[in-house]
């Protein structure tokens, strides 16, 4: 019996511990890390560009997308008000095309004095060797902002390899509801 209850409390730890290490993971075969401070989100997946057809590397923009989303509410609502510095941006996916990539992002934070100035909504349009479909994704996210309001798209980032990414910052309709100047 001692035996069991060892193997059960030991499952447990280990799944945990998993757990904890692949917190921003969507699925078990993607390793992927993204940290957040109050000065930037930055993180690495390694794995697979490609599995069963899906762009697996390329999710990890979508994974970004939210943890940096989520970090800009959370220094938002701490009275911090920040926006993505777009000029300093990091991107780099050494290895693709041999089907294992090395996909790092640095997405820095700045601070901005007036709360309405600051954005705390994030996302990302691109892919690997074709341009991003930007107009798609402006007209996917004109819901999402406040009256009067207008998304905020960086420069066309890539990486020497092909990876091609817009960066789109904006105010959250329900964060920044005090922002609405047609109220």
């Amino acid at each position: 019996m001692n035996k069991i209850i060892s193997l059960f409390v030991l499952t447990i730890f280990f799944n945990s511990c998993r757990n904890i290490q692949n917190t921003s993971s969507s699925s078990n075969d993607i390793e992927q890390n993204i940290k957040c401070s109050a000065s930037n989100c930055y993180g690495t997946y390694i794995g697979k560009e490609f599995i069963n057809g899906a762009d697996i590397a390329h999710q990890f923009s979508n994974q970004m997308s939210r943890d940096v989303g989520d970090k800009l509410k959370e220094l938002y609502t701490a009275g911090k008000y920040s926006m993505v510095d777009f000029s300093s941006i990091e991107m780099s996916t050494e290895g693709m095309g041999s089907g294992e990539v090395n996909y790092y992002l640095l997405i820095p934070f700045k601070r901005v004095e007036n709360k309405c100035d600051a954005y705390t909504s994030f996302d990302h349009v691109g892919g690997w060797n074709h341009s991003p479909a930007l107009k798609a994704r402006k007209n996917a996210l004109r819901n999402a902002l406040l009256p009067g309001e207008e998304l905020y798209i960086s420069d066309l980032k890539k990486t020497k390899e092909g990876l091609q990414e817009h960066w789109i910052q904006w105010k959250n309709k329900k964060v920044q509801k005090e922002c609405n100047h047609n109220d």
